[in-house]
């Protein structure tokens, strides 16, 4: 077996087009948009590179097939509670089922970081945010959502077997849309709306300089400063909501205020791998014309949950009932009864408060799970997982 650096733009179109041929019979698997994946290892565009590198290696056997691939990254920025050894990662990780195989492909991202000063290497993961290509499939092997991770299962024993560990697990909540809600959220809701200071409302287009000031604020107090997150600017936000507005669907995007202060988030999006399974990892011309099409003609029956964030002062209120029932009048009784099926992004189960809130929805279920593992390199090192926040 042959291991191939990534060094040229030829050798980088077959890294990415190599996980749809080794993926092409794997039920339900469908093929990312390339230029997503490309994103990540642009240099020019992918900001992680101001404060981390990447390496990309293929690996092709003696026959001269490819049968793999993966990624090392290093980031200054990438730092998880509890940390006490620099800590490196690896992803976009490909192969056949053969172990000899796997370990060439982790041994050559594991040596790669070492000489970088990394301990420890997590992945699969991303060389950015943590709300794409982060984890390994280990439960729920359905359609996977727009930038998520999918594998076989066999891709388990590749990494147990390697030494990787799990670092922690990454849950995602489902939900039937059409389904009554828990007779309790009805109840707090009910109560809650007593008070007309307390308000909720979906997104409207034509104001989404206010939703994203709204946005803003929720998530600067609720998150910024926890697990190494940042504030985030308007400016920031507002790219963020303009990018999203072509496939915005502002009925299931929900605001709550006191007061009209925002006070909590409740943020969807259709699922758009519904649209983009149909483009074969391409979005050309032709493709954004069919995606478009689709849209009006085909609409997503499935949609997934971004965001769910309420204020701290204002936590244990009963304010997640104010947002979850807001959202199921327009979802049933409203003009959006077409969904039928619904997803969380993940959530990290070092994080029991959000955990016990996407579990209290009513007739949720985890609908997928995901892995982030951990491999230390001092093989003689006590592992321990993710803290509990």
């Amino acid at each position: 077996m042959e291991i191939i650096p990534v060094s040229t733009p030829k050798l980088a179109a077959l890294f990415i087009t190599i996980h749809e041929t080794l993926n092409a019979t794997t039920p339900n698997f469908i093929i990312p948009l390339r230029k997503d994946v490309a994103l990540v290892f642009d240099r020019k565009k992918n900001k992680a590179y101001r404060n981390g590198d990447t390496m990309q290696w293929i690996l092709k056997d003696a026959k001269g097939t490819y049968i793999g691939r993966i990624a090392a990254f290093i980031n200054t920025k990438y730092k998880n509670k509890g940390d006490d050894v620099p800590v490196g990662g690896m992803g976009f990780f490909d192969c056949i089922n053969n172990q000899e195989a796997a370990n060439l492909l982790f041994t050559t991202a594991k040596d790669w970081l070492a000489t970088k000063g990394m301990q420890a290497m997590d992945g699969p993961i991303n060389f950015g945010e943590r709300d794409k290509w982060w984890g390994l499939v280990v439960q729920g092997y359905h359609e996977p959502l727009y930038n998520m991770n999918f594998n076989p299962p066999y891709y388990v024993q590749l990494l147990e077997n390697y030494g990787f560990k799990p670092f922690y697990y990454q849950l995602c909540y489902g939900l039937d849309p059409q389904r009554k809600l828990n007779p309790k959220i009805t109840g707090r809701y009910n109560e809650l709306i007593k008070d007309p200071n307390y308000t909720a409302e979906h997104l409207h287009k034509k104001d989404l300089n206010k939703y994203a000031q709204d946005f803003t604020t929720v998530y600067n107090k609720a998150w910024a400063g926890h697990g190494g997150l940042k504030q985030l600017g308007l400016q920031q936000v507002m790219l963020m909501f303009n990018k999203m507005k072509p496939i915005m669907d502002e009925h299931i995007i929900q605001f709550a205020y006191y007061k009209g202060e925002p006070i909590g988030m409740f943020v969807n999006i259709p699922d758009l791998n519904q649209y983009f399974k149909h483009m074969k990892g391409k979005f050309g011309l032709l493709q954004k014309l069919y995606f478009v099409y689709l849209q009006k003609m085909k609409p997503s029956t499935k949609f997934n949950g971004l965001v769910f964030g309420i204020v701290p002062e204002y936590q244990g209120k009963g304010i997640d009932s104010l947002l979850i029932e807001s959202s199921r009048q327009l979802i049933q009784d409203g003009p959006k009864k077409l969904y039928t099926a619904y997803e969380m992004q993940w959530i990290g189960d070092f994080n029991p408060k959000m955990v016990n809130i996407a579990s209290s929805l009513g007739d949720t279920f985890v609908n997928r799970k995901l892995c982030t593992y951990r491999y230390l390199f001092n093989r003689e090192k006590t592992f321990s997982r993710h803290p509990i926040l």
